[in-house]
């Protein structure tokens, strides 16, 4: 069974064993988290509607908090020498996934 659950602006495909990279949650390490905004479930058959989904969720395991990859970014303006360079580093936590449940 598998199921697609909006975290930070973005859609994840989770399974339960598997582990997700998710934007920062504000969750200490070793806590459970529940993903509610389950946008489709997949199991013997799909359930996609908001009434099939009122119940579902997501349950998961915070493991640690990562580093993305480095973003580097360079601005410039023609004929006055002004450039300036930059760096980006977002912060991600890591998710274990528990318990996938049909509503």
């Amino acid at each position: 069974m598998y199921a697609v659950v909006r975290s930070g602006g973005k859609q994840e495909r989770v399974e339960p064993g598997a582990t997700v990279l998710v934007e920062r949650l504000a969750a200490p390490v070793g806590a459970e988290v529940e993903l509610e905004p389950v946008l489709v479930v997949d199991g013997e058959r799909v359930l996609a509607t908001p009434a099939e989904l009122a119940g579902a969720r997501v349950t998961a395991r915070v493991r640690g908090e990562r580093l993305g990859p480095k973003i580097r970014g360079f601005t410039y303006k023609p004929k006055t020498n002004q450039r300036r360079r930059f760096g980006h580093r977002q912060r991600h936590t890591e998710l274990e996934i528990l318990e996938v449940r049909a509503g």
